[in-house]
């Protein structure tokens, strides 16, 4: 009998094996096993970071992350030579000797999260991972741009950015890898963000009851650990290890209409009336590819845009932005310019031979410019110079994972990776981090007194810095509707606060009923944008009937006139880097009933509003309201929290509220965010039971004065029970936009009179509606519109003051 063949060395797993020697450093320590060298540094108190390789130097992802460690209070300590304890105010990891393996703790003894001790750091070939012992009950959010359930237990994902047309609504990997997830149980709450751009997988349960695990298929165990006594500490601690979105133009927040593609440059300006004369709100229009000449990416189609500056000029005068699209791929011409002169100055993706890598894409067979080189990136900025002589606004980063036909790049090609010199297999789910990074940077150089607007499909860990994203292209169907909530919703968990989908679905066409309900949701997404796919049917918000077009222009106007709110929202975010839309899971991420199936789409909006989407199809539905108590927006119904409701859902209402305390601002209709409002910013205030800080924020929604001190900042404090407001003095040299306020008080507010100071206000009662009426287009009764107003609400109006002063209700 023979005995079996060995397996080679690379076949099998490999562990870290035994500690062998260690030794303290700032911040941390570091050592070697038999089979690796490692560190571990404490970066905050709530934030430490593991570092394992088995090569003689550690090989860092150069572009996620933007801090370093700070010096703080840290103690190392050795317990009878077999562990090893790096202790912060937070964090209490103990490093196992024999064998290497990590204990996270709080500083009472509880586990937070443990390595797996027979397996903990190992490698299968140049595959490395680290494997985890599941806490009893143990959830998993976030990791971005992700689909399925908010409770991601049972899954495994991959990190790997992908052009995925239609994908489906359970499909895997789409666009954007952000390798950062939140781990929850037993009251505690924990992040991990693994920082290895190579593909990466995360396996939360799939296939085994031992462990989870994530993987890179190469480089280093580098991984952020982040641990507080909140979820949302947890999301500003990896927000600010890997940056925060800067104030977007005001304008970016209204509603932007793109198609794929409106041309001749006629079917644009005819568009742009359209939206004008149907007294639809609306702010920006896309230019897909087909404004290009033969696709070529820095140029404009003489036939279908003869004078485009024109054009933009004559959609600027009735209030619109102009967005283009740009892709990476250069059409491999010689005499196209941005070809020849990426050929000479040596930008693009090459072979390791040295010949330039082609791949086919709208153009034809194209070159990839190299944007992990600053050369690249900085040339790519020069030449958006093209389209702002044209007038152009924003910039649309597309097919950026990059996508080809085939959708088999070659993993052997080249990428600068910051003088590294690294294959596709390492650069590739951070190129389009970094051509959004160039757009960035040359949306600034352009117009260095003017804030960036960018929009990404790809991206990775820290994509926040420098573009918003969307979710691609997406179906026109129920099922999308939903999934698209909670991408967006994942997307937020995982710092990139400013996303959407396509509104009305990218591939397909929409039903009437499905455009409408998306419409509804959308206002209350930050990116309210609505696309759809060539050769199919028109898909603006009049194309589907009149009933349709009332019920979009109702949700149009009512996002114009929140916008105070949002606006804030978006400044408070900038500071904090949690999310706009926030899931349930943020706040309440103990609650069971938030992850069933039935709630697992709810969202907080702005931190006041909780959204219950539902499907077009529905008209009555559940809703669960987590704790606390809450409005029913329309008609101000009070109901307590913890509890699960029966709520009508009409076409024309999406279910909303608002939470007890709010304060909502907001201002006159408008029909676009450079036209004037009345001057009167319209404060609703909700009865609650805690004392509640909400905070107005304005600048000139354009330039970037507002980091120079050109901002209007004041937190306006609400004691319900002492019935009381108190404005507090303003910051900033910014002058509000609004000259009075107008108070509408909400709930069991017991008001018989209001002063400032000895001034009594005249109290005034009026029906308020936050949606108009519809028409009724059927004279037949059982196709009558609900209508809601709150009848008799109290309202007081007074002068804007900068001076602090407080209004007593009595």
């Amino acid at each position: 009998m023979t005995s079996p063949k060995k397996s080679p060395k690379n076949s099998r797993n490999l562990g870290i094996g035994d500690v062998i020697s260690w030794s303290k450093k700032n911040n941390g320590i570091k050592g070697e096993t038999t089979s690796a060298r490692f560190e571990l540094t404490v970066f905050e108190e709530h934030t430490i970071r593991v570092q394992i390789s088995q090569s003689d130097s550690f090989y860092p992802n150069p572009y996620s992350t933007i801090i370093t460690p700070k010096n703080i209070s840290t103690n190392i300590e050795e317990k009878a030579e077999k562990q090893v304890w790096i202790k912060t105010s937070k964090i209490h990891l103990c490093l196992n000797l024999s064998p290497f393996f990590l204990t996270f703790q709080t500083p009472n003894g509880e586990i937070i999260n443990q390595d797996d001790p027979a397996f903990a750091v190992s490698w299968l070939g140049t595959e490395v991972t680290n494997y985890k012992k599941v806490q009893k009950n143990e959830r998993f959010i976030g990791l971005g741009e992700k689909t399925g359930n908010l409770d991601r237990a049972g899954r495994a994902y991959t990190n790997w950015n992908t052009d995925y047309f239609a994908y489906g609504t359970g499909d895997d990997p789409l666009y954007m890898s952000i390798p950062f997830y939140i781990g929850i149980h037993d009251q505690l709450a924990y992040g991990i963000f693994f920082d290895n751009t190579h593909k990466s997988v995360f396996n939360f349960g799939a296939s085994n009851n031992r462990f989870i695990y994530f993987s890179g298929d190469d480089g280093d165990m580098d991984y952020y650990f982040f641990h507080d006594d909140s979820v949302p500490k947890i999301i500003s601690a990896y927000s600010n290890l890997t940056g925060k979105m800067e104030m977007p133009p005001l304008w970016s927040l209204g509603f932007q209409q793109c198609r794929y593609s409106y041309y001749p440059d006629s079917e644009v300006t005819t568009l742009a009336q359209t939206f004008r004369d149907k007294d639809m709100p609306a702010d920006v229009i896309y230019l897909d590819i087909h404004h290009m000449e033969k696709y070529k990416v820095f140029t404009f189609d003489g036939q279908k845009f003869p004078d485009p500056k024109s054009m933009i000029q004559a959609l600027k005068a009735k209030g619109f932005k102009v967005v283009v699209i740009m892709d990476p791929g250069i059409k491999t011409d010689k005499g196209y310019l941005p070809y020849d002169e990426g050929k000479k100055k040596d930008l693009f993706v090459k072979y390791p031979d040295g010949q330039i890598y082609e791949g086919q894409v709208w153009p034809g067979w194209c070159a990839f410019p190299d944007f992990t080189k600053p050369e690249t990136r900085q040339w790519w900025a020069e030449k958006m110079a093209f389209y702002n002589e044209a007038g152009v606004d924003g910039y649309w980063t597309d097919m950026n994972e990059p996508a080809s036909w085939g959708q088999f790049t070659p993993n052997l090609i080249d990428f600068s990776y910051e003088g590294e010199l690294v294959s596709h297999r390492k650069a590739r789910n951070i190129y389009g981090f970094q051509m959004a990074r160039s757009a960035m940077e040359g949306s600034l150089l352009q117009r260095p007194d003017e804030r960036p607007f960018v929009l990404t499909r790809s991206g990775f860990s820290g994509i926040q810095r420098y573009a918003a994203a969307w979710t691609g292209d997406n179906v026109a169907t129920e099922e999308h509707m939903m999934a698209g909530i909670r991408l967006v919703n994942s997307l937020g968990i995982s710092g990139v606060a400013f996303a959407g989908y396509d509104v009305g679905g990218f591939a397909g066409e929409a039903t009437k009923s499905l455009y409408a309900r998306w419409m509804s949701i959308a206002v209350f997404s930050p990116l309210f944008r609505a696309h759809s796919m060539i050769n199919s049917s028109d898909a603006e918000p009049w194309a589907f009937g009149e009933e349709v077009e009332e019920i979009s222009r109702n949700y149009m106007k009512l996002r114009y006139r929140l916008l105070p709110t949002i606006y804030s929202s978006f400044y408070l975010s900038t500071i904090s880097g949690l999310p706009l839309a926030k899931s349930l899971a943020v706040d309440y991420p103990h609650d069971k009933k938030i992850y069933l199936t039935g709630f697992q789409n709810q969202y907080i909006f702005c931190d006041k509003l909780l959204i219950a989407p539902v499907e077009s199809t529905v008209e009555i539905t559940k809703a669960y309201l987590p704790d606390g108590d809450w409005y029913y927006m329309y008609d101000s119904q009070l109901h307590q929290g913890n509890q699960v409701i029966y709520q009508d859902c009409p076409l024309n209402y999406l279910p909303v509220y608002v939470k007890a305390g709010s304060i909502l601002a907001l201002q006159s209709d408008i029909s676009h965010t450079g036209e004037s409002n009345d001057g009167i910013l319209y404060m609703h205030i909700y009865q609650g039971r805690e004392k509640t800080v909400h905070v107005h924020y304005e600048d000139d929604g354009i330039s970037n004065d507002y980091k120079k001190g050109g901002f209007y900042k004041r937190e306006i404090e609400w004691d319900s029970s002492e019935g009381r407001l108190i404005f507090n003095k303003p910051h900033g040299n910014f002058v509000s936009k609004f000259k009075k306020i107008k108070l509408y008080l909400h709930g069991d507010i017991k008001v018989d009179s209001a002063k400032i100071g000895e001034l009594a206000l005249e109290s005034q009662y009026e029906n308020v509606s936050f949606l108009g009426k519809l028409t009724e287009f059927d004279p037949l009764p059982e196709h009558d519109h609900p209508y809601y107003e709150i009848k008799g609400t109290v309202s007081f109006t007074f002068k804007h003051s900068i001076e602090e002063f407080s209004i007593d209700f009595h």
